[in-house]
């Protein structure tokens, strides 16, 4: 009985070995590898780490940038340079307009009466100045018995009154078939209508802005750099603008850099003498220098609206 007691017992333990109930010490190689392994991949993070650490640092201290950059464009105010009431208005807000594309009209009528006036002014200063250059040469080929120098004289200079005259008048008329034309205003460049809010019927003054275009031809960028920036670009320098909000980035390149900002310690007071601020703070803070961009590609499907925020890289493409 105990020698059988002692097979089963040895059988057991066997199957124990064979299911891994039981494990040998693990093979010292196999653990001087795994060592190896882990130390040389916690390296390779810590090598990646501080080269990407580094070229991000690089890229922030190097790369002149900002995030201080806005979308300008130059917008035209137009405004009648004769008075009446509008009746017609054929543009709508935010509608693009071509050079030379009608804006609005003035009521005409009494712009074409007044043509009509000074054309027949014309007319009577014309026989009136050719009436009297007939007279003054009469009088011109007349003996001194039948006229006197004193008559002559007073009869040229009749003359030459009636043809000031009828210079007058042709002025007149020019000035008047000039406002007639200026009832129609037109389109001076490509642009869009910006916030309307002129309406058919209003009466339009002289001066008074009644419609103001945004040129589509003249977007440019304002990036405000830290002063601390300057000595790293130049004109003509690539940049590249990315737009909140938009993924494709626009190119340019620098076309100039002001050359001037307002300085609080040059204002003057009231006696005329620079006010100085005495309070000096420890932490000085870097001026902003407005740079222009100028655009040189808008991706597609990328709308450019004045105001739009922007960030600006300088040597980017």
């Amino acid at each position: 009985m105990p020698h059988i007691e002692a097979n089963v017992t040895s059988k057991k333990a066997e199957s124990c070995r064979g299911i891994g109930w039981s494990r040998r010490p693990a093979d010292p190689r196999y653990r001087f590898r795994r060592a190896s392994l882990s130390v040389i991949f916690t390296l390779a993070v810590i090598a990646f780490g501080i080269w990407a650490g580094h070229e991000m640092w690089a890229s922030y201290m190097g790369t002149p940038w900002t995030r201080d950059g806005t979308v300008r464009a130059y917008v035209v105010s137009v405004a009648p340079e004769v008075s009446g009431r509008i009746v017609d208005l054929p543009v709508a807000d935010n509608q693009y307009v071509r050079k030379g594309d009608p804006l609005l009209t003035i009521e005409p009528t009494d712009y074409a009466i007044a043509v009509q006036q000074a054309e027949a002014e014309v007319d009577q200063a014309r026989a009136n100045a050719e009436n009297a250059e007939r007279e003054a040469t009469r009088r011109q080929q007349l003996s001194d018995l039948a006229a006197s120098q004193e008559q002559r004289e007073t009869f040229t200079s009749t003359a030459l009154s009636a043809k000031a005259m009828y210079r007058q008048s042709v002025a007149k008329l020019t000035q008047a078939r000039v406002n007639l034309q200026r009832t129609s205003i037109r389109s001076p460049v490509n642009g869009y209508v910006a916030n309307l809010a002129t309406q058919r019927g209003d009466y339009a003054m002289v001066g008074k802005n009644v419609i103001s275009l945004v040129d589509a031809d003249s977007f440019w960028v304002d990036g405000y750099f830290e002063e601390i920036y300057l000595g790293r670009f130049h004109s003509e320098d690539p940049a590249l603008v990315k737009l909140m909000g938009r993924p494709e980035p626009l190119q340019g390149h620098v076309e100039s850099i002001a050359r001037g900002i307002t300085v609080a310690n040059a204002e003057a007071g009231p006696s005329g003498l620079a006010k100085v601020n005495p309070i000096y703070t420890w932490v000085r803070l870097a001026q902003r220098i407005p740079v222009r961009i100028h655009i040189d590609y808008v991706p597609a499907g990328v709308v450019l609206v004045a105001g739009q925020t922007a960030t600006i890289e300088i040597g980017s493409k």
